[in-house]
């Protein structure tokens, strides 16, 4: 049976696991989802359509599912979905989606949102991702597995950041980041790969180098970008990641995407 404080507030038409912890004070709406093992600490407000995965802890003063600060949201029953074994720090909020976007905001599996993260409405959040304190997406942004967003980096409406990029604390971020990207600054310039990132997930040392040539390619090179772009789409054909960073490229998208500054050089 689930272990619920007597002094926190349980919708009866919440759905509740078995073995589910809800510490004092928490607020939990009737159309929350909390599966098996989920452990609300203290003073956390769960509301909306909002089901949070198994094994996710949620700490004080978490605030996820209220409506999204969007003027143009009506009251429609836009969702919340996060991911199995996330850790949730105090004075987190999470918005749902909206009508305009996906209805839907979307959270991934283990991942760490530290204190006072905001993701807004309509936005996707891979796997592994993590956001170090005081973090901000704005509505309708797509994170990569196992992107790292440094303290106080605000991430502007409808950007891409590809997975293992790196953003560094307080970037300002309005244009795409390539997955395996490292970007920093106000505004935020690309500068280099996370080779950081890919070493401690097991990228290989020849991997890492291929993508070190592709970005000399594609960055340093002379000519136009998109004859760039097509030679490193013909020269690395059979190397998998940076595949990944061409087709991430490739893609439509209504943001610029983020490029070194003139004359910088990869080391």
């Amino acid at each position: 049976m689930a272990e619920i404080h007597p002094t926190a507030i349980v919708d009866k038409k919440a759905e509740i696991a078995q073995d589910v912890e809800i510490g004092p004070y928490c607020i939990v709406g009737p159309n929350v989802t909390l599966e098996a093992g989920c452990k609300l600490v203290a003073h956390v407000v769960l509301d909306g359509h909002t089901t949070v995965g198994e094994g996710t802890r949620i700490h004080p003063f978490a605030c996820i599912g209220q409506p999204p600060q969007h003027l143009r949201y009506k009251g429609e029953p836009s969702t919340i979905t996060i991911g199995p074994r996330s850790w949730i720090r105090e004075h987190v909020t999470i918005h749902p989606g909206t009508e305009g976007g996906r209805m839907a905001t979307t959270v991934g599996a283990e991942c760490l949102l530290m204190a006072s993260i905001h993701i807004a409405h309509d936005c996707i959040v891979g796997n592994g991702v993590v956001m170090a304190n005081n973090a901000t997406l704005g509505g309708h942004v797509t994170v990569g597995d196992y992107a790292f967003l440094g303290g106080l980096c605000a991430v502007h409406q409808f950007v891409r950041i590809g997975q293992y990029a790196m953003l560094g604390g307080l970037s300002g971020v309005e244009n795409d980041v390539i997955p395996y990207g490292l970007v920093m600054g106000n505004r935020a310039h690309l500068s280099g790969l996370n080779n950081v990132g890919m070493k401690r997930r097991g990228v290989s040392r020849d991997e890492i180098r291929q993508m070190r040539n592709a970005y000399r390619t594609l960055f340093e090179g002379e000519g136009a970008f998109a004859d760039r772009l097509n030679e490193v789409a013909e020269v690395f054909a059979d190397q998998p990641r940076v595949m990944e960073l061409v087709d991430f490229i490739q893609k439509t998208s209504s943001r610029d995407l983020c490029h070194p500054r003139a004359g910088d050089r990869l080391l």
